[in-house]
């Protein structure tokens, strides 16, 4: 459900930069069905990347094979995501708070962290430099604080709730957040994440347990579609036939 509805994100034509796991599922997915000229950018320097099967990592030989173009990393993040060329960009996060700040460094105290994780990566010049920003996580009350315990990458608001001043980049915080019970989106005013669609089968009350603040629902609240017969089938047969989704 994931994958499907962020693919269904995705406009054809698009530039997107891809992150291997669920982001990459969802691309690969929408350019299988409704978006057949997308085209797929990797941190590793493959442009136009067209893999004939799921890459394991964003070093994967299947990348180059029919790419545009390889170029170096710093080529990707100058040329590419810093000149504004990149319309969608894909994070994920370990926590994320009511104004979208992700964090992706520590949990607890950054001198003493309870917990030290994988680190920024190109994660913030991607939550500041696209034209808008798409987060996939589980949904977990641990991952959904009041307040992240550090900023990696930028939201819609810092810690205190102060709006962020702007300095002309594209990049406001996430559009979307896709979890696994359904799509928490910025409030047009506040910029605090609300409940604006809910998967099959999920529950409101369930939701707004597994964040840490007094979610909001948009109105009208969207009911998202189950996945069709063409985007199971096409997820299962052509994009992941080994079935890594399901692990």
């Amino acid at each position: 459900m994931m994958a499907v509805a962020a693919a269904r994100e995705l406009r054809d034509g698009e530039v997107v930069f891809v992150g291997i796991g669920l982001p990459n599922l969802a691309c690969l997915l929408a350019r299988a069905t409704h978006a057949p000229n997308l085209v797929l950018i990797y941190e590793s320097g493959a442009v136009g990347a067209r893999p004939a099967r799921l890459p394991l990592s964003i070093g994967d030989p299947a990348l180059v094979t029919g790419s545009l173009m390889v170029c170096g990393m710093a080529d990707v993040f100058q040329c590419f995501l810093q000149s504004g060329r990149i319309e969608a960009g894909f994070l994920g996060a370990a926590q994320i708070d009511r104004w979208g700040n992700i964090n992706t460094t520590v949990v607890g105290d950054y001198a003493r962290p309870r917990v030290r994780l994988p680190g920024s990566g190109g994660a913030p010049e991607i939550a500041i430099h696209a034209r808008r920003t798409l987060v996939i996580t589980r949904l977990d009350r641990r991952a959904f604080p009041e307040r992240v315990d550090f900023i990696t990458s930028p939201g819609h608001r810092d810690r205190a709730g102060v709006t962020r001043q702007s300095s002309g980049m594209p990049g406001a915080g996430p559009v979307r957040v896709i979890t696994d019970q359904g799509i928490l989106a910025p409030n047009a005013e506040s910029g605090q994440l609300e409940l604006a669609a809910v998967f099959p089968g999920a529950e409101i009350e369930t939701i707004r347990r597994s964040v840490q603040w007094p979610l909001s629902l948009r109105s009208p609240l969207e009911r998202v579609g189950a996945p069709t017969e063409v985007e199971l089938r096409t997820l299962r047969e052509v994009v992941d036939p080994g079935r890594v989704f399901l692990k």
